[in-house]
């Protein structure tokens, strides 16, 4: 895996995506340099896995400090036409982990314990963004705020993920 002066994109295919044009996350160097040389992909590590993938949701970026997805509003529709609440929790959740995972470190793993979404508004097409930041990053938990807007800059939902970190059996 290579990468660039800007973090990493060079896995995958070797073209900086996964394939299929979709990208990989940017991770800053630092973060590159914590996980490197333990035989661990790291961007199927921090991804959305299957259900990720199956709802179209992409982590662009990823950072302890801030991590940044987008998930498609078509296919993640309820039946009136609008963005299904549970397509909004699941790009949160998402998020809200990959950057607790990040804290931890690869010594540790993240396990959601409560998450709360209030949903503000509907959309009915395009794409929506999330932003996590951490509003707690202590030994044992992290909490994130997880912001996520529709295409015009609006606020469509509000939620929050605490995650326990518990030693990696792994490591």
């Amino acid at each position: 895996m290579g990468d660039t002066a800007h973090g990493a994109r060079e896995a995958g295919t070797g073209d900086g995506t996964a394939g299929e044009g979709t990208p990989l996350p940017l991770f800053p160097r630092d973060v590159l340099d914590l996980w490197s040389g333990r035989g661990i992909d790291l961007y199927a590590l921090f991804s959305a896995g299957n259900l990720g993938s199956r709802m179209g949701l992409r982590v662009l970026e990823a950072a302890p400090d801030k991590v940044v997805g987008t998930l498609p509003v078509e296919g993640n529709t309820q039946p009136y036409g609008l963005l299904h609440g549970g397509a909004s929790a699941v790009l949160a959740e998402t998020l809200g982990s990959v950057g607790a995972m990040l804290h931890g470190g690869p010594d540790r793993i993240a396990v959601g314990v409560d998450l709360n979404c209030t949903h503000h508004r509907g959309v009915r097409s395009g794409t929506i963004t999330g932003v996590a930041v951490p509003v707690h990053a202590g030994r044992t938990s992290a909490t994130y705020e997880i912001v996520i807007t529709s295409e015009e800059g609006k606020r469509i939902c509000s939620a929050r993920l605490t995650c326990a970190l518990r030693e990696n059996p792994a490591a």
